[in-house]
């Protein structure tokens, strides 16, 4: 959310924000809505301090007096009664109209409408600039689907018999592969320090979904419960919550955590994209990096980066080649500033996919969530969000699977993930 007296002095830039994410919002109903507010806030106050002043008259006054007293102030608390509905009829317009409108997205966002408009940052490895990423040579290469199969690790067939469409089953040595890259994950961040590992729940109240900007508009793609709560899509929405309505000291800052938890998406809109495989599927698993920091543009970049190099760096250690892609207006959610898509190769279809998101929302998070510190001098902020992918599984076994595979139909097992899964090749009969 953003700060209503900055909206009122930049309608033009916020209208032009949305515009470059090709959100619809109506800066001029908001606009119009919040001086009927003002104007009836004013009035509620006037009468109150009205009652106020008749009640240190009733003390003083005579019987008479307190008679006249008492009528007026009759008349005064049946207008005062209609007044405080019209003011919490227009407060609640106005609310619905504050969580529509979209953060401003930062100028170095490269226009477009989808995520076919992102632009590419940089690739790993690179070999030269002309030639780019450097990709396994690997002839004819098996989908992650048909080696799995093959190799018995997964089963689609039984997993949309028992959990329904997009459903499956990892088994033997592919949930042994699953957990060996949690286990490298914990490792990692654990051995680089700084960050808090949280395990965080899935099933969170609507007011942690508001707050992270993710409801009212992606209400669709959500799994809601018979108690109207939802089943989150990522651990952002939990840990963000987690500091909901304190206020935090700035030698708190920045603070760090490392999130994980099973995600549920109803892949709403999705119909007809990769139906078949672990790359969209309705259940999940996730390690998300969650920062709060200063009120500092400087901060929340510096941190972004950051960020982004930690899942980087979990990418090369296991060898995978990928590329960061700078995401476009329209492919921005409605509170980010910026973000970064991490895409990895996917031998089997010849392109990136993408298995991570970068993202960092200035306070347009925290606002909602009421999450302030206090500084030195002992002035209060809205405290700066940022989130990051660390890893979500069983997606990235698809590049691990497909990146890693043998003539023979075997897979060679990444380095950095042997010492969990107690062997160097899966399949092979060697």
């Amino acid at each position: 959310m953003l700060d209503i007296k900055f909206i009122r002095e930049n309608a033009g830039l916020i209208t032009a924000g949305a515009a470059k994410k090709h959100l619809e919002v109506d800066i001029s109903a908001l606009l119009a809505a919040d001086e009927k507010r003002r104007a009836l806030l004013l009035e509620v106050e006037r009468m109150r301090a009205t009652q106020n002043e008749a009640n240190t008259e009733m003390v003083k006054a005579n019987p008479g007096e307190r008679v006249d007293i008492v009528a007026r102030m009759k008349v005064l608390k049946e207008q005062l009664q209609k007044k405080e509905k019209e003011l919490q009829d227009i407060e609640h317009e106005w609310q619905l109209l504050m969580v529509q409108v979209p953060n401003i997205p930062d100028p170095s966002v490269p226009d477009g409408t989808s995520d076919a408009d992102n632009v590419e940052v940089r690739r790993w490895p690179v070999l030269s600039e002309v030639e780019g990423g450097q990709k396994p040579d690997i002839a004819n290469p098996k989908s992650h689907i048909e080696l799995m199969q093959n190799l018995g690790m997964a089963d689609f067939e039984r997993g949309t018999k028992v959990a329904g469409f997009r459903g499956y089953f990892l088994k033997g040595d592919g949930a042994l592969l699953n957990y060996a890259v949690w286990q490298f994950v914990m490792e990692y961040f654990v051995k680089k320090g700084g960050f808090v590992p949280m395990l965080v729940p899935s099933l969170v109240k609507r007011v942690a979904f508001l707050g992270t900007g993710y409801l009212p508009q992606g209400e669709e793609d959500l799994y809601k419960t018979q108690d109207s709560d939802f089943l989150a899509g990522t651990g952002e929405v939990a840990t963000m919550a987690y500091y909901m309505n304190e206020t935090l000291d700035i030698k708190e800052l920045p603070l760090k955590m490392l999130a994980f938890s099973p995600c549920f998406r109803r892949e709403a809109g999705s119909h007809g994209k990769d139906t078949k495989g672990l790359m969209r599927v309705h259940e999940f698993f996730k390690f998300e990096q969650v920062v709060l920091c200063e009120a500092s543009h400087e901060e929340s970049v510096r941190l972004h980066e950051e960020l982004t190099v930690n899942a980087e760096e979990l990418l090369q250690r296991l060898a995978l080649p990928y590329r960061v892609v700078l995401n476009c207006g329209g492919d921005l959610g409605l509170g980010q500033v910026k973000k970064y898509d991490i895409e990895a190769w996917v031998p089997s279809e010849e392109r990136y996919r993408e298995t991570h998101s970068s993202s960092y929302f200035h306070d347009f998070q925290t606002r909602r969530l009421n999450i302030r510190y206090r500084d030195a001098s002992g002035a209060l902020h809205y405290a700066h969000s940022l989130n990051n992918t660390a890893l979500a599984t069983p997606r990235i076994l698809i590049s691990i699977i497909e990146n890693n595979q043998r003539e023979d139909g075997s897979i060679t097992v990444p380095e950095v993930l042997r010492p969990y899964m107690g062997k160097e090749v899966i399949g092979s009969t060697a």
